[in-house]
């Protein structure tokens, strides 16, 4: 009896070692797999917190864009209104003086005391009323400095050739600057190489929404771009036009560069079948361009691309209803 009581005791020791071996590898097993997770959900973590900061970061910069608009709203509706008061004023007087006049026109000699008086007056008022009238109408003027500028989109193709960034990259910006003044408000804006390539791939096929946060993105992003070029505008103009034209969009294209040595004859008839007239004689788009200067102690070759840049751009924006402006030396043209 004592020796089969010490075989049972046996098996449940040797029973309970084999459960409690299988209970420690099952934790085991437990901790290696949650530890081989852990990178996994950092990693995801990490990449919905950058998610997240990004479009906190939109969020800000759509507040602060929101916030120029409005003030430039309330400035443009407060200085709209003080013209309309000055010039209503302005009319008043003008009532006032006529009035005045008339009553006293048949007094010879003290008519003419007062018709010079208000003749004096009415000039004053006169002056006064146009100067006025014109600061609100300049909007409406189909030219400045001669070219016209009642495209509502504008697209700029640059020459991003050695020659331009090397000599003329801070002058093409700043014509850029001074271009863009000329549009106090447009409805969209887009920047592009000679090349067709884009200055931001994010607005790529789109436009770029006109707004003072967006300017001052341009003008930076210009500082430091650097691409491709063959000096030909063909490619940039041709791509422009099959991307954004749009018979219901007023859009002109400002382009800019200092060399050309292809065939003008080739540019103008490939510009011409993307960009044909109408039975008004009037194009899709509207072309202009800023030709750049090359120094005049620079070898020959650049002297001849530099003229017949010149002269294709001169005869492009003729036949395509918009102006050419040679600049002589740096912030000058002739």
């Amino acid at each position: 009896m004592r020796k089969r009581r010490r075989e049972n005791e046996a098996f449940s020791i040797s029973f309970l070692d084999v459960i409690t071996c299988g209970f420690g590898a099952i934790i085991l097993l437990l901790m290696i797999a949650k530890t081989g997770d852990s990178p996994i959900l950092e990693r995801a973590e990490e990449s919905l917190q950058g998610i997240v900061r990004e479009l906190q970061i939109q969020l800000f910069e759509i507040r602060g864009e929101a916030k120029i608009l409005d003030r430039e709203l309330n400035a443009k509706h407060e200085q709209r209104s003080e013209w309309q008061q000055r010039v209503a004023r302005l009319e008043a007087e003008l009532v006032q003086e006529e009035l005045r006049y008339n009553s006293v026109r048949d007094d010879s000699a003290v008519g003419e005391i007062i018709k010079g008086e208000f003749e004096l007056a009415l000039q004053t008022l006169t002056a006064e009323m146009k100067r006025l009238l014109a600061q609100t109408d300049r909007a409406q003027s189909g030219l400045i400095g001669g070219i016209p500028v009642d495209s509502e989109y504008v697209i700029f193709i640059i020459d991003t050739s050695g020659s331009m960034v090397n000599s003329h990259w801070e002058n093409m910006i700043k014509q850029l600057i001074t271009t863009l003044d000329v549009y106090p408000r447009l409805q969209g804006i887009q920047i592009m190489s000679d090349m067709g390539e884009y200055l931001f791939s994010q607005y790529r096929r789109r436009w770029i929404p006109d707004t003072e946060g967006r300017r001052r993105a341009i003008i930076r992003t210009l500082r430091s771009w650097r691409t491709f070029s063959n000096s030909s505008p063909v490619e940039g103009i041709t791509q422009a036009i099959r991307t954004f034209y749009d018979p219901g969009k007023k859009i002109s294209i400002y382009v800019y560069g200092d060399e050309f040595s292809g065939s003008i004859r080739q540019v103008l008839d490939a510009v011409e079948r993307i960009n044909p007239k109408d039975r008004d004689g009037n194009t899709k788009v509207r072309i202009h361009a800023v030709g750049f200067p090359v120094p005049a102690n620079a070898p020959e070759h650049f002297q001849l691309t530099n003229r017949h840049f010149a002269a294709l751009m001169r005869q492009l924006t003729h036949e395509n209803g918009g102006a050419y402006v040679g600049l002589s030396d740096p912030g000058r043209a002739f």
